[in-house]
């Protein structure tokens, strides 16, 4: 299938003009511009706030973990260091970081909830945190924003690889309109990429299911199948209302590599699940659709994982990491 657009050009201007000399001294040195303040800070150290929380959890538990399960929460712990990393990218140090971070905890702003001592109550402290990520979604910048989306998805991963099987909070349908009227030309750009990827998502399923035999894997793929169809008819049904005409499902499409057995059936479903990832981590920048776009991407994640993909740290942020 092809893959979603990840790019965005950048154009430099190129300067027009001349510095000019002079011969006398430079007496007075020019005094540094204010730099503008970043909208996106408060936001940014709360969530590395309720970060470190969870990272406190995961080192309590580790501390008591037997060695056959130490990897795997060790592995995890990673993903949220990685995660802390992304969320501080754009504070000036590390120590700015670190002591903003540390306020934000006294001050009461991280996930409330008692220290972790199982995996368990580790897996209830992932959905704590995702729910702060995602209740500053609408607040960030569309940078930020695709960011905390990535990092929502991945701790639900993480909640359900340590046996949270638990709903999560009801999400906003992606069959709602977000307003009347047209959309801005990047959302509906962001939400026909969407669309594209989930059509050849239809198709890949399609492919899957035929391979598969009867039993719990082929009820996955269906599950799966349907899942997309709804999507796909849902975004059709957004782009409509606001006025745009939606693309259309190509004529047919070339798989990654050969399916000829249920191995390779259910590689080609974690594929196509990585794919879309990308493309709803480019939606959750956008304006109207945020809220729609994580939790499409919280769900394509989960599925991803469910068939077996090795997730990154921040799915869908994977290449431009």
């Amino acid at each position: 299938m092809p893959a979603p657009t990840r790019r965005t050009l950048l154009a430099l201007g190129a300067l027009t003009g001349l510095q000019l000399l002079c011969g006398c001294t430079d007496d007075h040195p020019a005094v540094p511009k204010p730099t503008a303040a970043d909208p996106d800070r408060p936001l940014r150290l709360r969530q590395l706030a309720a970060t470190d929380a969870l990272l406190a959890d995961y080192d309590a538990v580790l501390a008591t973990a037997a060695p056959a399960d130490a990897d795997r929460l060790g592995n995890l712990r990673e993903d949220v260091a990685r995660h802390r990393e992304a969320l501080a990218a754009t504070l000036p140090s590390p120590s700015a970081a670190a002591s903003g971070s540390a306020s934000a905890t006294a001050s009461g702003s991280a996930t409330a909830g008692p220290a972790a001592r199982t995996a368990a109550e580790l897996a209830a402290a992932e959905q704590r945190t995702a729910a702060v990520r995602l209740a500053d979604l609408a607040a960030a910048s569309p940078e930020l924003a695709r960011t905390l989306a990535s990092v929502a998805a991945s701790g639900a991963a993480h909640a359900a690889a340590l046996g949270d099987t638990t709903a999560p909070a009801p999400a906003p349908s992606a069959s709602a309109s977000p307003s009347a009227g047209a959309l801005p030309a990047a959302d509906t750009a962001a939400l026909q990429a969407a669309l594209a990827a989930e059509h050849a998502a239809v198709y890949g399923y399609g492919v899957v299911g035929a391979f598969l035999p009867a039993g719990p894997q082929r009820e996955d793929a269906r599950s799966g199948y349907s899942a997309h169809q709804a999507r796909r008819d849902a975004w059709q049904r957004v782009l409509a209302a606001a006025g745009a005409s939606p693309t259309a499902a190509a004529p047919g499409y070339r798989l990654p590599f050969a399916v000829k057995d249920p191995a390779s059936a259910a590689q080609l479903a974690a594929h196509l699940e990585t794919q879309l990832t990308a493309a709803y981590a480019d939606l959750a920048a956008t304006t109207a659709l945020r809220e729609q776009a994580a939790a499409a991407l919280r769900e394509t994640a989960l599925r991803a994982a469910h068939w077996g993909a090795d997730l990154p740290a921040l799915p869908g942020l994977a290449a431009a990491s």
